[in-house]
């Protein structure tokens, strides 16, 4: 009897859950497909910030591993070492259990962490927004600040509670400062002690304006739709140390705050420094048919490969979900080629435009290069996600419309807590503990060196 052919895929956000999705498709059960990740399910992250918001489920962007690909079989672990001379990847299981397979096929798509910057006080006091826990964690903070805003009768605590800053203005930092907004807004009109209680939110970058990344013209609109809020934008301006007072700015404003959101871009997910192998500013170097060069037999794509851009020469495509899904999908063909399936081609993609979604009606879209806001923008922002999510479309489209047309639920449902989701954490989607417990004293970070903090003290507001 003749062993089937194994492919390891490590990571299963948009670069391996499409990587595994793709080769499904194309091999038929011809080969064995084995997907490591620590959760059962691919994130959605665009639509994380509804979460936070408490417009969506956080089940309606989990879209589950299991039962739509023959030929997969599902590891929930976490890759911990791979010994490439052997072709062998050593992982632990979600109860602890150390488990080694071989592999003839290889798939780096373990993405990104939160970046670190070595200011004081931001891993102490800082949260970032990576995961399902951190968005729940993130809804019910600022729920509880506003609640005990209204509980308060000392106006400079007051006052605190209803200020958040929000570090980082691309995609991210930009849509959930411009969901908590309104989230926030929505709590405070239901509390009439708060009627006359300002709500501050400030979105500071340390670029010269907010998403960058952006073309120029969709930066002007959503930074005139978020200023017509009320939202503070300060550009060139960024956190030069955080306490459990407050913020201070780069410019030497003291912000005082119990809410510091932590938005500055993600980094590669250290276990690819670990390999050994050559990278690029932590990413793995790859050609541009996404092998490592030397080893034919691996692949990497998404947020932890440094994959050439053939549209820029002598650059690397950014660390978006566009690219990790379409380098997902070239990948899995190329695997296939390697078979003997199909033919072996580089990875070339064009941008076909963004969508940022700000909230309420606001949106900003350049589809195909034209500028757009306002409802045009929203609905096509909206179709887009409907169209790239894989699942749970239905589901999607009624919460939007349940939002449209009923009030929103704000009530905390206290389910995580901050000690449970330390910005430094390399794994943010298994926090802690949860209902205000402190996190195991044990050290449960991964063998490649990445930190995680244990006994970590309350938040701010989290008391």
């Amino acid at each position: 009897m003749v062993q089937r052919q194994r492919v390891v895929v490590i990571g299963g956000g948009f670069a391996g859950f499409t990587v595994v999705r793709t080769l499904s498709r194309i091999a038929k059960g011809a080969i064995e497909i084995v997907l490591i990740n620590p959760t059962d399910y691919f994130l959605y992250l665009p639509l994380l910030p509804e979460v936070a918001a408490g417009i969506l489920d956080p089940r309606k962007v989990a879209v589950p591993l299991a039962g739509d690909h023959p030929g997969v079989r599902h590891l929930l672990a976490t890759a911990d070492t791979v010994d490439i001379e052997a072709r062998r990847v050593k992982c632990t299981d979600a109860e602890g259990n150390h488990r080694e397979l071989g592999y003839d096929r290889l798939v780096i798509a373990v993405g990104s962490v939160n970046k670190l910057l070595p200011v004081p006080g931001v891993a102490e006091y800082a949260h970032g927004f990576r995961s399902i826990a951190e968005a729940l964690y993130l809804r019910d903070h600022l729920i509880r600040q506003v609640e005990l805003a209204d509980a308060s009768d000392d106006p400079e605590e007051r006052r605190a509670r209803c200020t958040f800053v929000v570090v980082g203005a691309g995609y991210t930092g930009t849509e959930v400062a411009a969901q908590g907004q309104l989230l926030t807004l929505a709590i405070r009109a239901r509390r009439p002690g708060l009627r006359d209680q300002p709500v501050r939110w400030i979105l500071a970058d340390i670029a010269p304006r907010i998403l960058p990344e952006l073309d120029e013209r969709l930066s002007r609109i959503a930074h005139r739709t978020l200023s017509e809020r009320g939202m503070e934008i300060r550009t060139g301006t960024s956190v030069a140390e955080a306490t459990a007072e407050g913020v201070k700015l780069s410019d030497g404003e003291f912000v005082a705050t119990k809410s510091l959101i932590w938005c500055v871009g993600v980094r590669p997910d250290p276990m690819v420094e670990s390999l050994g192998l050559p990278t690029v500013k932590g990413r793995l170097l790859v050609d541009e048919y996404l092998r490592v060069p030397g080893h034919p037999e691996i692949f990497s794509c998404g947020d932890a490969a440094a994959v050439p851009d053939l549209t820029r020469p002598g650059e690397y495509t950014a660390m978006t979900a566009q690219h990790a899904g379409r380098q997902g999908r070239r990948a899995a063909r190329n695997i296939a080629a390697s078979y003997g399936h199909g033919e072996l081609r580089p990875y070339k993609h064009h941008d076909l435009g963004f969508v940022v979604d700000l909230g309420g009606t606001g949106a900003a879209a350049d589809p195909l290069g034209v500028p757009l806001s306002g409802m045009v923008a929203k609905a096509i922002t909206r179709g887009y996600h409907l169209f790239a999510i894989p699942r749970n479309r239905v589901r999607i489209a009624g919460s939007w419309l349940l939002d449209l047309l009923v009030p929103r639920q704000t009530v905390q449902l206290d389910v995580v807590r901050g000690p449970a989701v330390p910005l430094s954490s390399a794994t943010p989607e298994h926090p802690h503990g949860s209902g205000g417990e402190d996190p195991p004293k044990t050290n449960t970070s991964r063998k490649t060196g990445a930190s995680r903090k244990t006994g970590a003290s309350s938040q701010p507001g989290d008391s």
